[in-house]
């Protein structure tokens, strides 16, 4: 590579810093064209740069990182503050709107590609699990069927703790809360003003509860698909995956609200992302339909390592099929495995004989 001899350094800033050919101390020239990234050389043009990128390349780096400059002006934020991020890929900064505007056609393809990706890490990575029954501070089961909302002190406590405590506590004791042994509702309506409460507390639950409510008009409620939607949208912006759930169902499905296939999609993500395994099993199944078997199997990977039961098949399918690796297959068999078992009880499982020999009893 060639080198620069020069007299002083302000005679480097008026030559190539590949070649060393001269830009005639800038007052006549005008040929060299500065680094669009650090504004540090100039270059006779592409070939020069490409060729002294390698040597460049640090340099370049550690400059950016200390002085910013407008990825369209390459006007430099050497106090700081002044330029503001590309929210799409955070990766470039503007001056301002104008300039963002002005570089958009170059940089679109990058942002686009970049924002993708950065979504794909959220969407893909794993959720959070199922919170803990306060009582047995064991994982709460998948299906809501088994667990009971306590709108006295805002508990979910699983069924296998409230059938342990109906059959050991005394006639006076059985209808309490079993957390915070508060007397249960006597009508519907003090349940109701109960839930009210917590609603006025920010809690997810309750507005979910109330919201599915006044979508079925129970609980001696009209039904009221309004107020419903609205209750939905409050849980969910409070990161309830159940809300999500039930929002993209509702966008899927019509009449409450008019289709939309985006909403459908932008509502079941986030479902799966706060750790709803069904949106994520639905999630796998939308990818399978569109031929995307990779994306799919993902989801499906990820649901049945938390324990539901669709995936877990969905995964040994793929594996005959030849779209899952043995190691793979392996790993989410375990991870099904101790998920079941973390939420496994002998209180769990004479709940729900208990559960089963009253509905054949009840006809």
């Amino acid at each position: 590579m060639s080198t620069i001899t020069t007299k002083n350094a302000d005679d480097s800033k008026h030559r190539c810093a590949e070649c060393g050919d001269s830009d005639n101390g800038g007052y006549y020239g005008g040929s060299l064209r500065a680094c669009s990234a650090c504004n540090l050389v100039k270059y006779c043009n592409r070939s020069c740069q490409v060729a002294h990128w390698s040597a460049h390349k640090k340099a370049c780096k550690k400059r950016l990182a200390k002085h910013h400059c407008c990825a369209a002006c390459s006007d430099s934020d050497d106090s700081g503050g002044s330029l503001k991020a590309c929210t799409g890929c955070n990766r470039v900064e503007y001056c301002n709107r104008t300039c963002q505007a002005a570089h958009w056609p170059a940089h679109k393809e990058a942002c686009k590609k970049r924002a993708a990706e950065l979504f794909d890490k959220k969407l893909f990575k794993k959720p959070p699990p199922n919170e803990d029954c306060p009582i047995c501070y064991l994982r709460l089961p998948i299906d809501l069927d088994q667990s009971m909302y306590q709108p006295c002190c805002g508990k979910m406590l699983c069924f296998g703790c409230v059938h342990a405590h109906s059959v050991a506590a005394s006639d006076t004791e059985k209808g309490k809360c079993v957390f915070c042994r508060t007397e249960p509702s006597s009508s519907d309506e003090e349940e109701i003003e109960r839930i009210k409460k917590r609603v006025e507390a920010n809690d997810a639950q309750a507005m979910f509860l109330l919201g599915s409510y006044y979508h079925f008009g129970v609980k001696g409620l009209r039904q009221d698909h309004a107020k419903a939607l609205v209750l939905l949208h409050k849980s969910a912006k409070l990161g309830h995956n159940g809300a999500h759930n039930n929002i993209s169902v509702y966008y899927h499905e019509g009449g409450i609200v008019e289709k939309d296939s985006r909403k459908v999609t932008y509502h079941g993500q986030l479902a799966a992302m706060a750790g709803h395994l069904k949106a994520r099993y639905d999630l796998g199944c939308d990818e399978d339909n569109a031929g995307n078997m990779d994306r799919a199997y993902k989801h499906w990977m990820i649901s049945a390592n938390d324990g539901f039961f669709l995936s877990m098949k969905a995964v040994q399918e793929g594996y005959k099929g030849g779209f899952v690796t043995k190691d793979d297959y392996a790993k989410t068999i375990r991870a099904y495995g101790n998920s079941i078992d973390e939420m496994k009880s002998d209180d769990r499982v004479r709940a729900a004989a208990a559960f089963r020999a009253s509905r054949v009893k009840g006809g």
